[in-house]
């Protein structure tokens, strides 16, 4: 497999990934929304709270990446560190 053809396959990969993610981000907006005039089941609440942490995951990946060479750092803490990264980017979730 030739690296344009690897690039396109990462690319579409993590396009998937990254529409998943938007759409998880999404519904936790919505039931963030609900929850100021209504509550919430026990399951739409744990829904918000693995949303919520995924984004918490986010931020430290997201330093590290704008660090200079972070580009390079990233993928070996992500090997080391494998839970810093989103529940949607997983391998083992897709």
């Amino acid at each position: 497999m030739s690296t344009v053809e690897e690039i396109k396959v990462l690319l579409s990969k993590n396009k998937k990934r990254l529409a998943q993610e938007l759409k998880q981000s999404k519904e936790a907006v919505f039931l963030i929304k609900k929850a100021t005039h209504s509550s919430l089941t026990s399951e739409e609440k744990e829904k918000i709270k693995i949303q919520l942490l995924d984004i918490c995951k986010s931020i430290p990946a997201f330093a590290v990446f704008m660090l200079p060479g972070g580009a390079l750092l990233l993928p070996l803490l992500i090997k080391l560190i494998p839970d810093i990264l989103p529940s949607a980017f997983r391998e083992d979730e897709l």
